[in-house]
């Protein structure tokens, strides 16, 4: 029995380990948060084209010798706001724009990765590298994290109006520009405190899971907010557990776990609208 119960704990007492339990930790809060907002306002395909959009900014940050953070965040931004632009200007629908810009900056991503010699710090940022995770690592993800978090527990309520009802947001006076812009700054820089750890990838799915599984299974907003940081926690937490003796990669079982678990909460609000005969009702305030 003793034995069993070093194997169990063994996880816990590697240095490697305890990074990646850490840096997981840190990301999945802000990742969870941002999540609800992003699956309320139908922004899910706006954090698939952010994660997917800071390839070219690594790449040309890690050629001219600067933090690859900081190529990632601007690259991400340059995505956001080329995506607000065209919007605005254009008759092209935004979910068609998304995807030419983020498609775009993905495909140039890819061509400057091929003409630099292979580094496994890029591999790493496509996959994530969460056993490799450095001390100085776990300080900047830190920072991103609380900041990221911070903004969007402080202005959760008017994040939310504007949300549901921008007209009246700006109606009744709410700085409209600036809860738009800085939920794209926050995504952005949530998206680069994720790369080190999930990648490129798998980021995505981390934005989003956790919001539309507590979307499924809450009725109230902050009871949403709750579900996805519980949700998003425990299905890192236990993903980096299992994968150790999986012998698999942690982030995509962790993606597998928030996958499984959608499963489960849709199947669960199927069998309740079949068995009351009415459709969830939406989130409410």
């Amino acid at each position: 029995m003793s034995e069993i119960l070093q194997l169990a704990i063994l996880p816990f007492q590697l240095p490697f380990m305890q990074y990646a339990f850490a840096v997981t930790l840190m990301i999945a809060v802000p990742m969870a948060l941002l999540s609800c907002f992003l699956v309320l306002k139908g922004w899910s395909l706006m954090g698939d084209a952010v994660s997917h959009a800071v390839l070219p900014g690594v790449v040309i940050a890690y050629v001219v010798g600067l933090p690859l953070a900081s190529g990632a965040f601007v690259a991400g931004m340059i995505c956001a706001l080329a995506t607000g632009y065209l919007k605005e200007n254009s008759r092209v629908k935004e979910d068609t724009v998304l995807g030419i810009v983020f498609s775009g900056m993905f495909g140039l991503g890819l061509v400057l990765y091929v003409k630099v010699e292979s580094d496994v710090h890029l591999d790493h940022i496509l996959f994530g590298d969460m056993l490799g995770i450095l001390p100085s690592d776990l300080l900047e993800t830190g920072l991103i994290a609380l900041a990221a978090a911070a903004f969007l527990f402080i202005l959760r309520k008017d994040l939310l109006l504007h949300a549901f009802d921008p007209l009246h947001a700006r109606a009744i006076g709410l700085p409209v520009t600036v809860l738009h812009y800085g939920l794209l700054v926050v995504l952005s820089l949530t998206v680069v405190g994720a790369l080190k750890a999930v990648g490129i990838i798998l980021a995505v799915a981390m934005l989003i899971a956790p919001g539309a599984i507590a979307f499924l299974i809450t009725r109230r907003f902050q009871a949403m907010l709750l579900a996805a940081v519980l949700i998003a926690v425990s299905a890192s937490l236990f993903g980096i557990y299992l994968s150790f003796f999986l012998d698999s990669a942690p982030a995509p079982t962790i993606v597998l776990l928030m996958t499984a678990m959608f499963i489960l909460a849709f199947l669960r609000t199927v069998w309740l609208a079949h068995r009351t005969g009415n459709m969830r009702e939406p989130v409410a305030r």
